[in-house]
């Protein structure tokens, strides 16, 4: 008796759409910047002081699934940015789909587009506890944690959206990739300390009048100043990776990341020292957020210079079979 396939709706869509190599590079593309919108978006609903413009979830209100009109502009602010949510679902189904159905199949990549979904589900599961408790500190930055993670994820499966799928191997030695490993894990550091200056400053995510929403009991100033004491450290060593780059020989791509880490770094700086000075305006609080993603990728995007992934031979094989007859 003749096995019957394993036929799935992904496998049946495979059969009829094979997108190029060029189309799962977008999609990854749009993985990215979506996950980096929700994190900007996400900081808009604080800033805005809409934080709990939706009392509760996952409805916005008791009664209405939207905004009343008694909700006004808050109300309006925080539902947006749940809708949001629902263009980046698309964006990561996007990037699945393109690299399940690509030939061949490309497994490491769509676990990796797997990833990113469940990242957003346990994510906006994340945002509904922290409307639930009221804006608790601790989940607002954890909440601001997870989408850190999801950029990683995201920025991973850009990166490996232009190699194949063989095994890695490393153009450098060992001790360069581990400082690369290092520069990562400082550079998460400072974006984990800046989650602990928002949930002690100024920004609670309600407006001012409203003292029920808590702040994490330490003082502000203590922590604005560990926070740069962690820019300083995380500078001085994107200088010396620089200095280490140009002594031994790395490829170009990782010394051009390295150069775009330490001019994003030096910007932020400028933007943190601004905005601590002048009472931490919206605006540049909001630049600070969008600058501490965008550094999160550039560190991200250097270890993943310092090594190389060759095509398979089903990579290969696909390459040069032949595209099938029209019928």
């Amino acid at each position: 008796m003749d096995a019957v396939p394993n036929t799935t709706p992904f496998s049946l869509l495979a059969e009829r759409w094979q997108p190029s190599a060029a189309v799962v590079k977008r999609a990854a593309f749009a993985a990215l910047v979506m996950s980096v919108v929700i994190v900007v978006t996400g900081g808009a609903v604080r800033l805005t002081a809409s934080g709990l413009g939706c009392t509760t979830w996952p409805r916005c209100t008791d009664e209405s699934l939207t905004p009343t009109a008694e909700m006004g502009f808050h109300g309006v602010i925080e539902f947006a940015n749940r809708m949001l949510t629902y263009v980046l679902s698309a964006a990561v189904g996007w990037a699945i789909l393109a690299a399940r159905c690509h030939r061949p199949y490309r497994r490491g990549l769509t676990r990796l587009g797997w990833a990113q979904f469940w990242l957003v589900m346990s994510n906006a599961v994340l945002g509904g506890i922290t409307v639930l408790t009221g804006l608790n500190p601790y989940t607002v930055a954890l909440h601001l944690i997870a989408a850190m993670a999801l950029v990683w994820v995201a920025t991973l499966m850009w990166e490996r959206a232009k190699e194949g799928d063989g095994p890695a191997r490393p153009l450098v030695a060992e001790p360069i990739k581990r400082l690369s490993y290092v520069l990562v894990g400082v550079i998460g550091l400072l974006v984990a300390a800046g989650t602990l200056v928002t949930g002690a400053g100024h920004h609670p995510g309600t407006p001012k009048d409203n003292k029920m929403v808590p702040r994490i009991p330490l003082d502000y100033d203590r922590l604005a100043q560990a926070h740069a004491d962690l820019a300083f450290v995380s500078i001085g060593l994107s200088i010396a990776v620089i200095f280490v780059f140009a002594a031994v020989k790395v490829p170009p791509a990782a010394k051009a990341r390295a150069r775009e880490l330490l001019i994003g770094l030096l910007l932020q700086g400028v933007i943190g020292f601004v905005q601590y000075f002048t009472d931490v305006p919206e605006l540049l609080v909001g630049l600070h957020m969008l600058g501490a993603t965008l550094i999160w990728i550039a560190a991200l995007r250097i270890p993943l210079a310092l090594r190389t992934r060759e095509a398979t031979p089903a990579d290969a094989a696909a390459v040069r079979a032949p595209e099938p007859a029209a019928v």
